[in-house]
């Protein structure tokens, strides 16, 4: 596996403060969007709406169709499930759903610019890929690969240091 070239160190570092930023961002938005489909799933079926009839902030019901089941979310299609807001206002249950798919998409052009600066393998892009779909795993991911490439530079920092300073030496 080829190494990182030292000229492609400061971009390394600010790849990586790109990548910290946009998982956590994509980590809080998937949160977000897991709790609002089990409220909108869950026997309950409620949205969050912000101003209209209801207030500032306020749930409003969705009204449930026939064929709807809590597995219906894992068919594509849905089953025939059709779910209709009774809210009125600004849905933000729907800005959480575009905001965590736009938001991905900021995360996988992150983990793409570190994974290529890196020269990783295919399979650690799929990996931290992942961290944007599967709940709290950007976060473990921010932290693990944070540590990592941060050492990974100061490894090679010093090594290159104590290149220079030997070949000083020899003159």
């Amino acid at each position: 596996m080829p190494e990182p070239k030292a000229a492609s160190f400061p971009k390394i570092r600010g790849a990586l403060k790109f990548y910290q930023i946009a998982s956590i961002i994509t980590g809080v938005m998937l949160l977000l969007l897991l709790t609002e489909m089990i409220l909108k799933y869950s026997p309950s079926h409620i949205e969050l709406f912000a101003g209209g009839s209801g207030g500032p902030l306020w749930f409003a019901g969705v009204l449930v169709g026939d064929g709807c089941e809590w597995y219906s979310l894992f068919f594509p299609g849905g089953m025939g499930c059709e779910l209709t807001s009774l809210g009125d206002g600004t849905n933000i249950s729907l800005l959480i759903l575009v905001g965590h798919g736009w938001f991905y998409v900021l995360y996988l052009f992150a983990i793409f610019r570190l994974w290529s600066l890196m020269r990783w393998r295919f399979g650690r892009f799929i990996l931290l890929a992942l961290g944007g779909v599967i709940p709290a795993l950007s976060f473990f991911m921010e932290v693990r690969v944070s540590r990592e490439v941060t050492a990974y530079l100061a490894s090679r920092e010093a090594a290159m240091a104590a290149d220079t300073s030997i070949q000083e030496a020899a003159r």
